[in-house]
């Protein structure tokens, strides 16, 4: 009788990619939280960073005053606090804060 065996190492593997792309991926100068269908990104102010995130480049373009622009897939937006989220990319982007130091951004699928 043949029993199916159990290949832990390729279990192990999927649960460390899984947890990977839940966790996001952060770079120098920016940090993301990631779900299935969302991420925050946030971007140190000034940094010239980009993540990857959902299958898509992201990064702040420039910001003044109360707004940022920021890049998503090749395509530039520019957003204000508050702003309801704006199609971008393929996505949807809303600017969640902007200090004197962050820029946090809120990337999600349509």
């Amino acid at each position: 009788m043949n029993t199916p065996r159990l290949r832990t190492p390729a279990v192990v593997a999927a649960l460390v990619l899984g947890l990977g792309l839940l966790a996001g991926c952060d770079s120098e100068g920016a940090k993301t939280n990631c779900s299935l269908d969302a991420c925050t990104v946030t971007f140190d102010r000034g940094a010239d960073a980009d993540v990857n995130i959902l299958g898509a480049k992201a990064r702040i373009v420039s910001v003044q005053g109360d707004q940022a622009t920021v890049e998503v897939a090749g395509q530039q937006a520019t957003l204000t606090v508050g702003q309801a989220a704006t199609d971008v990319g393929g996505l949807r982007a809303e600017l969640s804060s902007l200090t004197a130091d962050q820029v946090v951004v809120r990337i999600s699928r349509n």
